[in-house]
């Protein structure tokens, strides 16, 4: 009973959450999106950094649960079920991510309209679009009471590519943009997909953990620890390609190349850079290293907790970081969009900034917590409902259980 009124309080707080977001959405439809921190010179803010935060816990998620069936290991498999259900919450929240950056909802039927092909935001929404759909049907195909293991193995063999792919269209969305020096990079696909490995394992730890409390999902410590141990390899590989982005720059010495990497260093940025540095990179690897770690779930869920709190942190730097300087050196900058007693200028009027300031607003927050909390009812819904058999009882999924549900 106990428990219960518990679920009861974390859905009604889920719940109030999601309406204050949509309150939040529906103030921002209503007033623009000067309600936001948002102005012309950082032009994307916390919503952009949420939506390819929860891309690439999706693709995590995901590319964990399709290996498991394309290289038949027979172990992971039995975690396949939630990391997918893991990966539709996800995803859900990115695109919901995208829809309130926008502005103006019925701006999205200009993609279908007037689509540009050229364009890796045209991509995106393509790659999104079919990621969804083939989450969806793996998941379906799944939960049936009498899953066909052939199709399951075609939708895992989609998946795995096509997860591999969302995040790296998410990364060309930055790598390819012309005005953004900063963002030019031949590892930006590479550092995003492997920072979705390791953040999205992180997700599914944790996750698995709660299921596990909570008594609907049985799961044995040596499948926790195996995991835990993919987990450290996944952080050593993350850590191998920002120190190889890092040397690269920072070896020539070249001094624009220098200045902004200062930003990082000891910036604006440092906090943020330094923060998935040591928390989200070197104190997680160093917990994972020793086997006798990944045995204790304590360990293995604070590594787990620092790893996605560091990955958020590398998210913030790294869209940031190619607002920092205007996007044509030595122009007047870019206007603000509306008359500015802070800046200065002997020639024009105070309309214009070479460098823009940003921080979310309250209506922000609410509505990325809103996205959240509808996200994470999504999943609590979805779980309730696959493990909810046809006598109306709950099935305790993992173990043997788990070859009804289409893990054999």
């Amino acid at each position: 009973m106990e428990n219960k009124n518990k679920n009861f309080l974390w859905v009604g707080i889920l719940g109030l959450l999601v309406l204050a977001g949509l309150g939040a959405w529906i103030y921002q439809v209503s007033n623009g999106l000067i309600v936001t921190g948002m102005r012309n010179v950082v032009s994307w803010g916390l919503y952009i950094t949420a939506f390819m935060y929860f891309v690439g816990l999706s693709a995590g998620g995901l590319i964990v649960s399709s290996s498991a069936t394309v290289f038949n290991i027979p172990s992971f498999k039995k975690v396949s079920l939630p990391a997918v259900l893991l990966s539709v919450a996800c995803i859900v929240m990115a695109a919901g991510f995208i829809v309130v950056d926008i502005g103006k909802p019925q701006r999205l039927l200009n993609l279908i309209i007037h689509p540009q092909f050229r364009s890796p935001l045209m991509w995106d929404v393509i790659v999104i679009t079919c990621y969804l759909i083939i989450s969806v049907l793996y998941l379906y195909f799944m939960t049936q009471s009498n899953p066909d293991q052939r199709k399951i193995t075609i939708m895992s063999r989609i998946a795995l590519p096509v997860a591999i792919l969302v995040h790296s269209v998410t990364a060309w969305i930055f790598g390819l943009m012309i005005s953004r020096v900063a963002w030019h990079s031949a590892l930006m696909a590479p550092i995003f997909v492997a920072s979705a490995l390791d953040s999205g394992l992180a997700l599914l730890l944790i996750v698995l953990w709660a299921l596990n409390r909570s008594g609907k999902f049985k799961m044995d410590d040596k499948l926790f620890s195996s995991l835990a141990g993919l987990l450290a390899v996944f952080v050593a590989v993350d850590a191998f390609f920002i120190g190889c982005e890092i040397l690269t720059l920072v070896f020539p010495g070249e001094a624009t190349v220098m200045k902004d990497l200062s930003l990082l260093f000891s910036g604006s940025l440092a906090p943020f850079f330094w923060g998935e540095m040591i928390l989200g990179l070197l104190i997680p690897f160093l917990l994972l290293l020793f086997a006798k770690n990944r045995e204790k779930k304590s360990i293995v869920l604070l590594a787990s907790a620092l790893i996605v709190i560091g990955v958020f942190f590398k998210r913030v730097w790294l869209l940031f970081s190619g607002f920092i300087y205007p996007m044509v050196p030595g122009a007047l900058g870019v206007t603000l969009g509306q008359y500015n007693q802070g800046v200065d200028s002997t020639f024009v009027p105070n309309i214009w900034a070479a460098q823009g300031y940003y921080a979310p607003t309250f209506v922000e927050i609410l509505i990325f917590l809103g996205i959240i909390s509808a996200g994470t009812l999504v999943f609590r819904f979805g779980f309730q409902w696959i493990t909810k058999g046809e006598s109306g009882k709950t099935k305790i999924i993992g173990g043997n259980t788990i070859q009804q549900l289409g893990g054999k």
